[in-house]
């Protein structure tokens, strides 16, 4: 992955985060959290910040960055796309789902949308079992979704029509 070059500002950012948090390690999921919030995902460069303002190892805040699913060091889409891939989504069809995502938005998973409005990612469990299969898009949860919804999910997001918060088919 090519190394960033943080600027100036960015960085404040991340101490003034850091700050806010009372530079506590025992926080460091709070300022991962926070931070991700501002700038979209976490590089190695913003790691190697909140390591050195925590006064913890970078080792520690990239086990914790790699360990839960929620934190990405890849740049994501204005809207970022997840699959749930966990058991119950799974046998329900979520392969397919992600599938058609894929094809319509012509990306892989972890990639972006060149215009980057969107990207896809996997699961591993959202915690709604009995809505398989699940796709959140950001904070929106879609329930029982079928491949020939896809299209209409997408265009919800380009055309601004984006309102609710739990839909289900």
């Amino acid at each position: 992955m090519p190394e960033i070059k943080l600027s100036e500002n960015t960085i404040q950012l991340i101490k003034d985060i850091c700050f806010e948090f009372e530079n506590k390690e025992s926080e460091l999921i709070n300022v991962l959290h926070r931070v991700q919030g501002k700038l979209g995902y976490l590089p190695a460069e913003v790691q190697e910040v909140i390591a050195k303002e925590l006064k913890t190892g970078v080792a520690k805040v990239y086990g914790v960055v790699t360990f839960y699913s929620f934190f990405t060091m890849i740049p994501q889409g204005e809207f970022p796309i997840s699959i749930c891939m966990g058991t119950a989504c799974y046998v329900r069809g979520a392969e397919q789902v992600l599938a058609e995502f894929k094809r319509q938005l012509k990306v892989e998973v972890g990639e972006s949308t060149g215009d980057g409005k969107f990207s896809i990612n996997c699961l591993r469990c959202v915690g709604a079992c009995g809505l398989a299969p699940v796709v959140t898009v950001g904070e929106k949860v879609f329930g029982r979704v079928a491949p020939s919804q896809v299209k209409q999910i997408i265009a919800e997001y380009r055309e601004g029509r984006n309102s609710e918060d739990v839909k289900t088919a």
